[in-house]
């Protein structure tokens, strides 16, 4: 499972002054491949808790969203799906 790493969520939609909950104070995990494919093209990422934004805040600043880590500790090594 190296090949996923936490990273803080930034949404560029305009703040409608109700958020979407706990997910706008946490860093989520999300693959590497899709976090150098965002900083390149500033597509969404995914976070395994379903979270969709595109990333531009630092991830150590935040903590890491329950759910992403109860789903990354309930995963087995290389059995991630390949994405």
């Amino acid at each position: 499972m190296s090949d996923t790493k936490i990273l803080p969520e930034s949404d560029i939609r305009p703040d409608l002054s109700h958020g979407d909950g706990d997910h706008e104070r946490f860093a989520h995990y999300v693959k590497k491949a899709k976090i150098t494919e965002s900083a390149v093209t500033g597509t969404p990422v995914i976070a395994l808790c379903g979270k969709v934004w595109v990333p531009n805040r630092d991830p150590k600043k935040y903590p890491v969203c329950p759910e992403c880590k109860e789903i990354y500790e309930s995963m087995s090594p290389g059995k991630d799906g390949g994405e």
